[in-house]
C-alpha cells in the first residue's frame, strides 16, 4: 500500500484484485451465490455470510482496524437503490 490511509479507490482496487485473483474461485459455488464476502484488503482474509454487517463484524473481530471491501457473490453489486442488481454469468 502506498500510504498509511489508502483512499476508497485504492481499497476498492485492492479488494477487486484479491477477489478476482484469489477468492472468487473459492467462494463462487452454488450455495454461496447471493451471499456477501467481506475481504480484508491488507491480509487477504475474508468472511462469507448472509449480510454485510455479519461479515464485517466477524472480520473486524479478528482485525479491529481492517480495511474491508465487500462483494455480493455472483452479482455486480452488494445493494441496489432504486434499481436491480444483475447476476454475473461465469
Amino acid at each position: 500500500m502506498q500510504s498509511a490511509h489508502p483512499s476508497r479507490d485504492e481499497v476498492a482496487k485492492l479488494g477487486r484484485e484479491l477477489y478476482d485473483r484469489q477468492i472468487r474461485s473459492q467462494v463462487e459455488v452454488a450455495e454461496n451465490i447471493g451471499k456477501i464476502v467481506s475481504i480484508d484488503v491488507e491480509t487477504g482474509e475474508y468472511e462469507v455470510g448472509e449480510d454485510l454487517v455479519e461479515t464485517s463484524l466477524r472480520s473486524q473481530s479478528k482485525h479491529p482496524h481492517a480495511l474491508l471491501w465487500a462483494e455480493r457473490i455472483g452479482y455486480d453489486a452488494v445493494y441496489a437503490v432504486g434499481g436491480t442488481i444483475v447476476r454475473n454469468t461465469p
